[in-house]
């Protein structure tokens, strides 16, 4: 299997990748039989993407986001405009109180120290509508990892231990190196610190931003890893976080991709479950089983990374389950 080799181009954080032939995926829903038993986790569902869609697609969840709310998303790097838009999602981070947390990259860019990321959260409109702290400006902890056969820890920004809940906010798109990011990478890589990052990137081997990207491990290693750190922050949560994703700007690169590619097929709505492995797959089943044409680049995306496997391993190990009952709020 190829290995994934990323380089910096100055403050464009900019992406390359080797094509690793994977599995297409298929139907809506999965039989809830593959879920290994107990029923499908609920994914709502709307089409429409407003910030009014965002509270009722939250309050429709049922857990109430309580005590001092960490609102994980990217904050984008600068010269990308997919993140999601501070204006859409502003009544909704101001609902539950919540603080945007982020920590710095590993890749250098416009975001990898805590200076210029706030600088960049300033510039693309967050601090305006809430307070946005660097997790690991002032370093990182440690969180267990249960069961994984690639990480001993995942390290996290230190100040992510401050809160009492995660809210994790995600915009759905594509990946250079993970073929999609949604839920699952937003609670492992978007949670890590700098050094976590790194750490997952190269499957347990350093935690060296400077040499990580010249000894990437096998693909799937990668994702496993991914995987591995994802449900370290789900285990430290318990039931004191939630997921929502916005299918929009649905470029086949991420929001850390100072010059991403245009998005080549239309918005596909908002989506919210409890568990981040039926929301990725959700977001999937819909890109994958829309009438746009423009899919067909996300979807080569997703499966020349090899992107399904990260749910498959993911579900192995017990984050969540691939089934899912889809719930459409009209």
């Amino acid at each position: 299997m190829k290995k994934f080799f990323m380089t910096c181009l100055g403050l464009a954080a900019a992406f390359s990748a080797f094509a690793w032939g994977g599995n297409a995926g298929g139907a809506e829903s999965v039989p809830e039989k593959e879920a290994g038993g107990g029923a499908p986790a609920k994914v709502y569902f709307i089409k429409d993407i407003n910030a009014r869609n965002l509270v009722r697609i939250y309050e429709a969840l049922g857990r109430e986001a309580a005590g001092k709310v960490a609102v994980k998303l990217s904050t984008g790097e600068p010269g990308n405009d997919n993140y999601l838009d501070p204006q859409l999602i502003k009544d909704l981070v101001r609902k539950v109180d919540g603080t945007i947390v982020e920590c710095n990259t590993a890749y250098g860019g416009g975001r990898s120290n805590t200076e210029s990321h706030l600088k960049a959260a300033r510039d693309h409109g967050f601090t305006a509508i809430a307070p946005v702290v660097i997790m690991d400006a002032e370093g990182e902890a440690e969180l267990p990892v249960k069961g994984g056969r690639h990480l001993k820890a995942d390290y996290v920004g230190k100040d992510y231990l401050d809160y009492d809940f995660t809210l994790v906010l995600s915009h759905f798109k594509g990946h250079p190196m993970a073929g999609f990011g949604g839920a699952v990478k937003n609670i492992s890589i978007g949670i890590a610190s700098s050094g976590g990052k790194a750490y997952i990137h190269s499957a347990g081997k350093t935690k060296d931003t400077g040499k990580v990207w010249g000894q990437l491990p096998e693909q799937d290693d990668f994702l496993e890893a991914m995987a591995e750190a994802a449900k370290a922050v789900a285990d430290h949560c318990g039931d004191k976080i939630l997921y929502i994703s916005v299918a929009n700007n649905l470029s086949v690169d991420c929001d850390c991709v100072a010059r991403p590619e245009d998005p080549k097929m239309g918005d596909i709505g908002i989506l919210a479950s409890l568990d981040p492995v039926a929301l990725d797959k959700a977001c999937i089943d819909m890109v994958r089983s829309s009438e746009d044409h423009g899919k067909v680049h996300l979807v080569e995306r997703i499966d020349s990374r090899h992107g399904m496997h990260t749910l498959d391993y993911a579900e192995q190990i017990g984050l969540g389950h691939q089934a899912y009952e889809l719930v459409e709020l009209k």
